[in-house]
């Protein structure tokens, strides 16, 4: 027998079921499906100091459980010491199997470790796609906290096959994403 994530299992299940309702969908291919994650970092210091993209890199592939990649600038900007082609982020797209699992981790553990935390914004961006920013990359229990040299935050974007944000809404509020109330 093959594992199955527990929210990919649930989508199929229960999700589809319920928004081909909600919607009126005639086929259930008609349901949006979340697509893929992408958690970025920017990190600013890294035109003086090379180390923090190694460090960025290695903390997203601990806290995803896939190879991160180093971003690099596209052009000069000298008010930033910046010139083309210098690494100044990481960044790691998770999709299938992976996705749901970060997703799963994301609901349960992560973002419930937050300090004050009641809930995250409501706004999509107008086509179904739901952008996060996260202050601090220590809400992961991957993440040690006696071995991070600098508390930096990251963005965490959701991409959905959704038209329009009711039904990227729906999707991501059935999956468990802890939106505030209204």
């Amino acid at each position: 027998m093959t594992y199955t994530p527990r929210l990919k299992k649930k989508y199929a299940e229960e999700l589809v079921p319920a928004l081909k309702e909600k919607f009126q969908y005639k086929s259930s291919m008609e349901v949006p499906r979340l697509q893929k994650i992408v958690l970025s970092q920017g990190v600013g210091g890294a035109t003086t100091d090379k180390k923090l993209i190694e460090n960025a890199v290695n903390e997203l592939s601990l806290i995803t459980g896939q190879k991160a990649i180093a971003t690099y600038s596209k052009k000069d900007v000298s008010n930033f010491k910046l010139r083309k082609g210098m690494p100044i982020g990481a960044k790691v797209t998770l999709r299938g199997d992976n996705m749901y699992e970060f997703l799963d981790r994301l609901c349960s553990v992560s973002l419930p470790r937050t300090r004050d935390f009641r809930g995250i914004s409501r706004k999509l961006d107008g086509r179904g796609n739901y952008c996060l920013g996260i202050k601090e990359q220590i809400i992961f229990p991957e993440i040690n906290i006696d071995k991070v040299p600098n508390i930096t935050g990251m963005d965490i974007i959701f991409v959905t096959s959704a038209n329009t944000d009711e039904e990227g809404f729906a999707l991501l509020e059935s999956f468990g994403l802890p939106f505030k109330k209204k």
